[in-house]
């Protein structure tokens, strides 16, 4: 197989990119050069759930054939389940190897893959310092041979590189805007996750959504996966009883942070209904923690930011924590270097202000 750009080279390029979705269309372009596939989803995920949200890219796929694809993972599928790899000592496995040669025993394969002439998948999650910030699958069709260990090997090394730049991106401010979007949508699923109704708010919601695989629905409205995936989800957590809500956070196309939070309903027999949808934007509570994972904040040095957030002294955090004066003042000099920064107001107003947009002046949209 000859190698045309190395690990590291690929690395450099992935960390030049300027957004999610160039970094995924960097990786597209360069990756199938060392790793040859015929098709491909890149999927990056909210850290907390593992959850899929924006942005996702689907190489020779239909956008609409990625909810599909995501139904077999959510119902059916019990190899390489992307929730299991996700906690694997190593994230990274192919179809024909798992399956020992036989990838009939898999459900996706029996449903999805082979009638699109597809022999091999290989999965990749990528994390770091444990948490999944984003789902890959590879593709190779009939008359290419399976992935091989070597390829596996060079996706696993790619992994944490690459989740720490998906990573980092949460420190990328919204674009300054006029306004946005509030209140809040609603959108109602059927027990075939087949849209029936939304709100006016939540067509203006979707209207703010990235470029990325939809389905077309009967009421004209075409629903990223993201969405409709927080729909499924929440029916499959209630159908096999592990509670009935799920949720994401994600951005808008000029990266102003929302929640999408899905809830699926119970009728009076107790079995799973509709499933109701609600898009809001996201509250500070919600966007701060992403943000102190893209700068990197050790646990200890995020403790030490909620005392100062709480406008507590150095000597009041050196009592609430437990430590020396001058080991407050050490963590608060690693944070002010971290973030850039060079006093305590600075720290407060770039992690609780600048990331979160002021609602438009006279709208009494909820403000957490």
């Amino acid at each position: 197989m000859p190698t045309v750009i190395g690990r590291d080279e690929l690395i450099s390029r992935v960390g030049r990119a300027d957004s999610p979705h160039t970094m995924f269309s960097t990786l597209a372009t360069q990756l199938r050069r060392v790793v040859p596939y015929d098709a491909a989803v890149w999927r990056a995920t909210d850290p907390e759930t593992g959850m899929i949200t924006s942005p996702i890219l689907a190489e020779n796929i239909e956008g609409h054939s990625c909810a599909v694809y995501w139904q077999y993972e959510l119902f059916t599928e019990k190899i390489n389940v992307f929730r299991d790899l996700a906690l694997a000592p190593v994230p990274v496995a192919s179809l024909w190897e798992s399956t020992g040669g036989e990838p009939d025993r898999s459900a996706v394969y029996r449903g999805f893959l082979a009638p699109r002439g597809v022999v091999d998948e290989l999965r990749a999650v990528l994390r770091v310092d444990g948490r999944p910030h984003g789902y890959v699958s590879l593709f190779r069709e009939k008359g290419r041979p399976p992935f091989n260990r070597a390829e596996r090997r060079f996706i696993e090394e790619l992994g944490t590189p690459v989740a720490r730049q998906l990573r980092s991106y949460a420190k990328h401010r919204p674009e300054t805007s006029a306004g946005g979007q509030t209140g809040t949508g609603l959108l109602l699923f059927d027990t075939q996750g087949t849209l029936i109704s939304a709100n006016d708010d939540a067509r203006r919601f979707l209207e703010e959504m990235p470029d990325g695989p939809t389905s077309v629905t009967a009421l004209g409205i075409r629903i990223p996966l993201w969405v409709h995936g927080t729909a499924m989800r929440a029916r499959a957590t209630a159908e096999n009883h592990g509670g009935d809500t799920a949720r994401i956070r994600m951005r808008s196309r000029t990266g102003r942070w929302l929640l999408c939070h899905a809830s699926c309903l119970r009728g009076a027999d107790g079995r799973p209904g509709v499933s109701a949808v609600i898009i809001e934007r996201a509250p500070i509570s919600d966007v701060t923690p992403l943000i102190v994972q893209a700068y990197e904040l050790s646990e200890r040095e995020l403790e030490v930011t909620e005392c100062v957030a709480r406008g507590l002294s150095t000597s009041g955090i050196s009592e609430e924590l437990r430590l020396s004066p001058h080991t407050v003042r050490d963590h608060i000099k690693a944070i002010f270097e971290k973030l850039g920064v060079s006093s305590r107001g600075e720290l407060v107003g770039k992690l609780f202000t600048e990331y979160y947009e002021p609602l438009p002046s006279g709208s009494t949209g909820r403000r957490a």
